[in-house]
């Protein structure tokens, strides 16, 4: 087990994790305030650094970042023009809390206007109005920030390994949650919104895109301990009951999501691995049911100091466009296809319904094939086995259906 994942006790901290998550929201208003809108309201969130959450430059008078620092336990504020101001992060009131920040930015020479009251939790209250006496356990807090870093390492190793269009590493104060997120390039249906204390053009613009996306919570919103979550916008079918690593990720009915809880990857014999085995999983699902163009939009993990090679000096193996044969086995009731490459074999299942149908039930592509449109090729060799047989194909393997429908050329084989 490394060292570099600490133990976290949601139920012990909680307390403290929601003062926090309300600070974070105080500083996080103010920064959304003063940002020019970024899509997906990449513009109000906070990113981890070595020593806490940082807002970044927030584009007010000199340019202002605020600090959460979590090694010396401060609220600490910088100016473009040399000014620094801070205060101590104790036992307090959002209320309290909000008062010192307000004061922070005016040392600064900011100007501290921003919307007044919490997002996305329940039964909100104003933060000026909040007397309520909110603990603050430092320890708690370090090992929160330690199991951050980790995670962040993690997520923006899996962020190197897609060429589309990507959301930074980013922590999103009004969930709360340390999230990255990839998209198809394609509009996604609008979304219906009902997201409790959050207006729903909001959360419509934040989903007007296909996504995949994972993140991490540490705790509550439905959970009561730590864990890590997947889930797409819009879910293709065949999602929820997809095969993703490792096996203690689970559906969660409630959440519409998959759940990994932390406590499985900070006691795994490699966090990193197991927690990369999670994400890759999750997003190949959404990818492969969704039937994302994989080719166009993957790529292998960024290596440091190596440059990432060009398409074009792809070879013909490196792109799945070699010799390779596609290799049919019939039985009388059952059958597959297969293609091997290096040694690893990618497979399509299909059974056999009467003289004149036959039903693709599933398909299986190994990570080290993604992206090479090999799934792809098999789907091709059945289509074309079945004009050929004079036979129907009914496509009950998600990923066979979402190859189909992209392909309008194929569905002559479809059964009527």
């Amino acid at each position: 087990m490394s060292k570099t994942w600490p133990h976290l006790d949601y139920l012990g901290w909680h307390e403290t994790c929601s003062a926090l998550h309300l600070y974070l929201q105080v500083v996080g208003k103010y920064r959304l305030a003063s940002t020019p809108w970024l899509n997906h309201s990449w513009n109000a969130t906070f990113y981890v650094t070595p020593r806490g959450l940082t807002s970044a430059t927030i584009p007010d008078a000199a340019g202002i970042e605020i600090l959460f620092d979590f090694h010396d336990h401060m609220v600490v504020g910088t100016s473009g023009d040399g000014r620094k101001a801070s205060f101590a992060l104790g036992a307090s009131t959002v209320a309290a809390f909000h008062g010192d920040f307000v004061k922070l930015v005016s040392e600064l020479g900011g100007t501290p206007l921003f919307h007044g009251e919490p997002n996305e939790v329940p039964f909100p209250v104003p933060f000026e109005e909040d007397y309520r006496e909110r603990p603050y356990d430092p320890a708690a807090t370090h090992r929160f920030h330690q199991a951050l870093m980790a995670i962040d390492k993690v997520f923006k190793q899996f962020r190197t390994s897609f060429l589309g269009k990507s959301s930074p590493v980013h922590l999103f104060w009004g969930s709360f949650d340390l999230a990255v997120t990839r998209f198809s390039g394609r509009r996604a249906p609008i979304h219906p919104g009902g997201i409790p204390s959050l207006p729903d053009e909001v959360t419509r613009e934040a989903y007007d895109r296909e996504v995949s996306s994972a993140g991490f919570w540490p705790g509550g919103g439905g959970i009561d301990y730590p864990a890590f979550y997947a889930y797409a916008y819009p879910a293709p079918n065949g999602y929820r009951s997809a095969a993703i690593r490792p096996e203690t990720a689970f559906w969660h009915d409630g959440l519409s999501e998959f759940i990994l809880p932390y406590d499985s990857v900070q006691s795994a014999a490699d966090p990193d691995e197991m927690l990369m085995a999670f994400l890759v999983s999750s997003y190949e699902a959404a990818a492969d049911l969704g039937g994302w163009d994989c080719e166009l939009l993957d790529c292998a993990h960024g290596l440091p100091g190596q440059v990432r090679p060009q398409d074009a000096a792809r070879s013909k193996a490196a792109t799945g466009l070699g010799d390779e044969k596609v290799e049919r086995e019939d039985g009388a009731s059952k059958g597959r296809y297969r293609l091997v490459v290096d040694g690893v074999e990618a497979e399509m299942t299909y059974s056999r319904a009467g003289e004149g149908l036959v039903i693709i039930d599933h398909t299986d592509v190994p990570a080290a094939l993604r992206g090479r449109k090999f799934g792809e090729r098999l789907v091709r060799q059945a289509v074309e086995d079945a004009r050929r047989d004079g036979v129907a194909i009914i496509p009950l393997c998600p990923f066979a259906k979402a190859q189909i429908d992209r392909h309008k050329e194929w569905q002559d084989v479809l059964r009527k």
